[in-house]
């Protein structure tokens, strides 16, 4: 058994114009890095454009976002424009977007298939997803890779129990707003707060399936393991997923732009090994890991290292 990991040029595509800390020079970084010999055994491939996408966005988002979406393509063609303060679409984008959604259902195939020789995957994709809510794009993301992988692992495989994950700096507000009110469904965040999107807060609980533990600025390694380890490890397990995605954003890192918590790789590495602990007694180690943010490049690289190591041995 083995991990995969799912990419594409065209995430490099996706134009964010210069001074936007999401940029394209972050999948630059992560190639260089993935060079390395240790990285032979990756199982590498495509991240695919597939026929079902729209389907299972329409899983996870209404019609009329999708159609939103669609539409501000037309405009994006000739010259890049706004969808949100901070959210841009350019001539590269859709593409890009549709090719991230692609790689979590193909990373969910996989992992599920018990024949595929795959235990788990990392999607290295952009744009990142977990901001985007059921019906409004935001925060650099269009539409919820993580949040759809989940409900289509639910629709074709029969799962039962889907949980997401989430150490990225800011809060996934969008996969909490998608996931809300669905007791099947299971969100857990560390994140800085206050920070944006402002949401996250302890008392946003859903129906008993929403476990926010957030983290001051300056917190570091041992108030985000301790998060861990009080709040979301002992829910999660409570849960017993039959499927565990992560968003991996890796923007809690000291060393991020964005903002002030003072995590570094052995804390990612740590965090991704007890997420695979986790994946090996509930769900047979099953695991889809979505790139979410992270905005100093070498920081960046840096973790994903790490958090692959610990999915590649796990």
């Amino acid at each position: 058994m083995t991990t995969l990991l799912l990419t594409h040029p065209s995430f490099v595509a996706h134009d964010t114009g210069a001074g936007h800390p999401e940029r394209p020079d972050r999948m630059r970084a992560i190639d260089r890095v993935l060079t390395h010999e240790f990285f032979n055994s990756l199982v590498r491939a495509e991240a695919p454009i597939r026929a079902d996408a729209e389907e299972a966005i329409l899983l996870a988002h209404p019609a009329q976002h999708l159609a939103h979406i669609k539409a501000s393509r037309a405009q994006a063609q000739e010259h890049p424009i706004y969808v949100d303060g901070d959210t841009i679409m350019s001539a590269g984008t859709w593409e890009a977007v549709m090719r991230a959604v692609g790689a979590g259902m193909e990373a969910v195939d996989k992992v599920m298939d018990a024949n595929s020789g795959i235990k788990n995957a990392f999607c290295q994709v952009r744009p990142p997803g977990h901001h985007a809510e059921a019906e409004r794009a935001m925060g650099f993301c269009f539409f919820n890779s993580a949040a759809i992988a989940a409900h289509y692992a639910r629709k074709k495989y029969g799962a039962e129990r889907l949980a997401v994950v989430d150490f990225d700096v800011h809060h996934g507000n969008g996969t909490q707003d998608i996931f809300f009110s669905d007791k099947s469904l299971f969100y857990a965040s560390t994140h800085q707060m206050p920070l944006y999107p402002g949401t996250g807060s302890l008392h946003e609980t859903g129906v008993g399936n929403i476990c926010n533990a957030p983290l001051r600025a300056g917190d570091g390694g041992e108030k985000f393991k301790e998060a861990f380890q009080t709040r979301i490890l002992p829910a999660l397990h409570d849960f017993s997923p039959d499927l565990l995605i992560i968003s991996a954003g890796f923007d809690a890192h000291r060393d991020d732009p964005l903002a002030s918590l003072q995590l570094v790789e052995s804390d990612y590495l740590w965090v991704t090994e007890e997420l695979t602990e986790v994946a090996r007694r509930h769900c047979n180690g099953r695991i889809v890991s979505m790139l979410e943010g992270g905005y100093d490049l070498t920081a960046l690289a840096r973790s994903v290292v790490v958090h692959l190591k610990g999915l590649m041995e796990a």
